[in-house]
Parts: structure tokens; sequence; C-alpha cells
């Protein structure tokens, strides 16, 4: 019998993650709180809340392997409190019914940089969310001897489809609907971005790699690094109208609107050129990320789609 695989969460990557494989003719579950309204018919679903061991352990049942794609509210008191509530009970799960575990990650640990990250810079507290992150990535550390791990760590990331994201519903969304894009970062700074489909692509390659893999941590292949003022010109074949928040103003704005108070400590991330060496990656998967003239005309196209019906929806309405 094939081996099921268990995909935690059903956002943008867990959805790449369940194509992918599907696409290969794996045997996918996915669990999360609530059913997906788009699940595919040939996907099994489990209800899990991370935050309870028994909910955990419940939906791990019968899964060989599982990859963990969940995502909290973006609240940094949130992520330092509920993170390795949630890694704990997975690690623990893992290590009862012996499945391993992809663990989909962000870069926040690295704190600011000045130098390409590579995998083994030390973690650091440089903030409550990438507190949150080095906390957890801790846990899965300590408990190598009893639970087999890979962790791909990606950064910000883009796709059709992916409307939360610096490219997302105010970037190519907008531009999509006529309107300019709003950026809470400069546009001219260059900043890695990684293909939602990739990712999906990537963990696969993981999922099938030997144990010897496992244990470690890997960084996501990004096409070449690009500005987000480049990126949405490649999208949109044109010049694209575009607005940028000063970062130092995200202190300010943040006093009136949450999201941008807790993007104010990711600042590191936008003030500098941002580059992730996933040359590891590469070398030993052969990955090759897709470009940016192709992954953000796909973007722009998906956008530009979503406005077309809503523009018809609102007709059809009135």
């Amino acid at each position: 019998m094939q081996e099921e695989i268990l995909v935690l969460g059903y956002g943008p990557v867990g959805r790449a993650t369940v194509a992918a494989l599907l696409a290969g003719g794996g045997n996918v579950r996915v669990a999360q709180r609530s059913r997906p309204a788009d699940l595919p018919p040939c996907v099994a679903f489990t209800r899990c809340d991370v935050l309870d061991p028994a909910s955990v352990a419940a939906a791990l049942a019968g899964a060989a392997q599982v990859v963990v794609t969940i995502g909290l509210p973006y609240d940094g008191a949130v992520w330092l409190r509920d993170w390795p509530r949630a890694m704990t009970n997975l690690l623990d799960g893992c290590a009862a019914t012996d499945a391993r575990m992809v663990f989909v990650d962000n870069l926040y640990m690295y704190g600011p940089q000045t130098a390409p990250l590579t995998e083994d810079m030390p973690l650091l507290n440089h903030g409550r969310k990438p507190a949150a992150r080095t906390a957890v990535t801790q846990l899965w550390q300590a408990a190598r001897h009893r639970v087999r791990v890979a962790t791909l760590r990606a950064p910000d990331f883009y796709g059709p489809g992916v409307t939360q994201s610096h490219l997302g519903d105010m970037a190519f969304g907008a531009l999509a609907r006529g309107k300019t894009a709003q950026l809470a970062a400069p546009a001219d700074v260059p900043h890695d971005f990684a293909y939602v489909p990739d990712i999906g692509c990537a963990v696969v390659m993981l999922l099938d790699a030997p144990d010897g893999d496992f244990g470690q941590v890997w960084h996501m292949p990004c096409a070449p690094t690009q500005s987000t003022r480049q990126i949405l010109a490649l999208g949109t074949g044109g010049k694209p109208r575009i607005l940028s928040i000063p970062l130092a103003l995200l202190p300010l704005l943040g006093l009136a609107v949450p999201m941008l108070r807790e993007m104010a400590e990711m600042r590191f991330q936008w003030d500098r050129p941002y580059h992730v060496d996933a040359r590891r990656f590469t070398q030993r998967f052969g990955l090759v990320p897709t470009p940016f003239a192709i992954g953000a005309v796909e973007t722009a196209r998906s956008f530009a789609g979503r406005a077309a019906v809503d523009v018809f929806g609102a007709a059809q309405a009135a």
C-alpha cells in the first residue's frame, strides 16, 4: 500500500504541496481546523487543532510523513505563545508514530544580516517573531534523536492566488484592478522571493529523500534576485504605479494598523539587499527555480482573472 502523506495546513504552500503530490500519484490527506472548500475530491480530510495534543495525535495516525505548512495570525505575542506549543505537539505526535516531518519555515531567525543567508548562520532573537522561530528551531533540533525532521526555509513567497504577500493583493492585485500598488517596504531594494509552486516541488523532493537528508536545514532556491518594482514590471509588462510606505513610518502607522505594527520589527529584511544562499539544496536536489519572467506573468494573470470575475459579478448584481 502506498504510504500516506499528511499535509497540515491548506494555505498557498499547502495547496502547492498537495498539487505536486497528486501530480506524482501520491496518497495525500489534509488536516486543519476546518475543511477547505476547494479541497480536491480525491484528497481525504481530518480536522486538527495543532494546539491540542490529542487532536494532533489523532490526525497523524496512519501517516508515514507529515508536511507542516500551518500559519498562525501575524502577531508576535501569538507566535511566542503558540508556535512552541504547536511544534511540541507535532514532535510528540511524530515520535509516537515514527512519521517523518518536513517543516516549511521562514528565515526570520537569522535577524539583520548583510551577507547572503546560509543555513549555518546563528539563531537570533531580534524581535518577537524571530524569537518564536528560533524557539521552534531549538525544539526540533533538540528532538533529532527521536524525530526525523527536515526544515525548508523560504523567504517571502508569491504566486498565482497568493493574496497575503508583498506581491499579493496589494501589489499585483491592485494593479490588476487598475489601482496603484501599495507596498509596506521599499520598491527598489533587491529582495529574494520564492515561487509557491516551486516550494511545493521542493517539499516533495524532501519527502522522497533518504533519512540522511533529514535532521538539517535546507534553504529554498529562488530566481535571481530582483527588486519588487522589477518583478511587478515583469509581470505586468509595463511601468507599474507604486506607492511605498517609508520603513521609518511603520512604527507610527502601526499605532493605528496592527499589521503594520507587526511588520515594523521585520524592517531589517527590507532596509538592505536580501539574498538567500540556496546552493546546498540546488546541488543536492537539482531544483531549478521558476524565472520571474514566467512566475511574475502567471501571478499577474491570476490576479487579472480574479479582477475580471469581480467586475463581472458586480455587473451581474447590478
